[in-house]
């Protein structure tokens, strides 16, 4: 995964209509992070966003798809993470809904305790 960084520093500033949001490289790609709950990531210089059950038909609305990878065994393993619609990026309005969403999809997601 190749990712250009001004898109990553982009995005990121658009981002911040929601909060103090970071990104954190992460295998090849970056994670989007606000309060510590990564509610996007950005693979190859698109921009995915978090769904779940409650949130997931926007998306599918859209005919936007889902975050997917190649796994070394050719297995294709798909994330709860779908493209951002183009008007996120033309719309600040569009922008603060759908971070809204996929930050409100990464509060409702199950929390991994952390190992001491």
């Amino acid at each position: 995964m190749i990712n250009d960084g001004s898109f990553v520093t982009e995005t990121v500033d658009l981002l911040q209509v929601i909060g103090t949001v970071r990104a954190r490289r992460m295998f090849g790609g970056h994670g989007i992070f606000l309060d510590d709950l990564m509610f996007a990531l950005i693979a190859d210089n698109e921009l995915y966003l978090k769904a779940d059950q409650h949130s997931a038909h926007f998306f599918a609305q859209l005919e936007l798809p889902a975050f997917s990878y190649q796994k070394s065994q050719g297995k294709t393993l798909r994330l709860s993470y779908y493209l951002a619609p183009d008007t996120f990026f033309e719309d600040s309005d569009d922008t603060r809904l759908w971070a809204t969403r996929a930050f409100e999809a990464a509060l409702r997601a199950p929390r991994k305790k952390k190992k001491r």
